[in-house]
């Protein structure tokens, strides 16, 4: 079953949105050194990648993992053409049969890449079918049927595959064993994400302060596809309402219309973090819970909102549920209940 995808309306959402694609596709570094960020996972990568060249092979399997926005899909597009090579793009929910991906396999080329998106969704019967493929590099067909059923051995070329998830838990053990590599993307610094956007509207002809690039920097989740869908958002403001250089007083007047407050929060992040804080005394609750509360999807709230208000020190995951941190009480202005005397509880009560 498909996944509901985020709403539109949410401009701070690193899932992409239908509107995005054409943006992210043409703001897309289409090599390491054009990258922004991630340091460590680019040094890593750029040794295997010229170890691989020097010996002639294919890189080793790769996965990468972490939240929505972050960049996996442009890292594997890097990935192939440094090495040179072509690179297929598929996900998990497109791939439903063992001959769907038996197909892809038989298609490829000698160390070319297989991109397999949301690759915690491929169901057991596709991942029987890719464990040899990726040891072997070979996959078995089951011709005929009943007792004159035979199994034929096709032989693969040498590939990489890369797999990329927001949930690397949900990958089987199996999976993740034959992976060579695994790379976690993390949070941007805010340097990193006011890179990005310099670089970005440079692309696309935006003129900028360095005021107003920080402003959106600072409220951009540390997550460059927000970061672009903040500055296009701040653009059009510009161009209607300012003189089209998006100035720091620009920026905070567009993304305070977009109820995007100082740290990147919108009104469903409030409307979780008050809703564990009022509803439910700042937890534990389950996320289930917290979802039917504001009427969201459990998925959104789980991929979208915990990953930052994790991150913020916002929102603590317990066996019991989430509960609402000192640090959320402070953003939200409320007073946080462990510093209260019984008579002040029972007072603001």
């Amino acid at each position: 079953m498909k996944e509901k995808p985020d709403k539109p309306e949410r401009v701070v959402s690193g899932i992409i949105a239908e509107e995005d694609s054409t943006l992210d596709n043409s703001l897309r570094p289409r090599r390491l050194e054009q990258y922004i960020g991630q340091e460590k996972v680019k040094t890593n990568l750029k040794i295997a990648i010229q170890a691989a060249q020097k010996r002639g092979e294919a890189l080793d399997h790769i996965i990468l993992y972490g939240p929505a926005g972050l960049g996996k899909t442009t890292l594997a597009l890097i990935i192939a053409a440094e090495m040179g090579v072509n690179i297929k793009n598929t996900s998990g929910p497109a791939i439903e049969r063992p001959g769907d991906i038996a197909a892809v396999l038989t298609n490829l080329k000698k160390d070319d890449v297989l991109f397999i998106d949301e690759i915690h969704r491929l169901s057991r019967t596709v991942e029987e079918v890719l464990y040899p493929a990726m040891e072997d590099f070979a996959i078995d067909i089951m011709i005929g049927k009943g007792p004159g059923a035979r199994s034929l051995r096709l032989n693969l070329p040498p590939f990489t595959l890369i797999g990329a998830t927001t949930r690397f838990a949900m990958v089987s053990s199996p999976m993740r064993d034959r992976f060579g590599v695994i790379y976690r993307l993390d949070f941007y610094n805010e340097k990193d994400v006011a890179d990005i956007i310099i670089r970005s509207a440079g692309i696309l002809g935006i003129p900028t302060e360095q005021a107003g690039v920080k402003e959106i920097a600072r409220r951009a989740r540390g997550t460059p596809r927000v970061a672009n869908r903040l500055l296009k958002r701040v653009r059009d403001y510009a161009q209607i309402k300012a003189k089209g250089v998006i100035t720091e007083k620009v920026a905070k007047e567009a993304l305070t219309s977009l109820e995007v407050d100082e740290i990147g929060l919108d009104e469903i992040d409030h409307k979780v973090l008050r809703t564990v804080i009022q509803k439910f005394d700042g937890g534990p609750v389950g996320l289930e819970t917290i979802a039917a509360s504001i009427s969201e999807e459990a998925d959104t709230i789980m991929d979208v909102c915990e990953p930052y208000l994790l991150q913020l020190g916002f929102l603590d995951r317990t066996p019991r549920g989430r509960v609402a941190t000192r640090l959320a009480f402070q953003h939200l202005g409320l007073p946080y209940p462990k510093d209260q005397t019984p008579q002040a509880k029972l007072w603001t009560e």
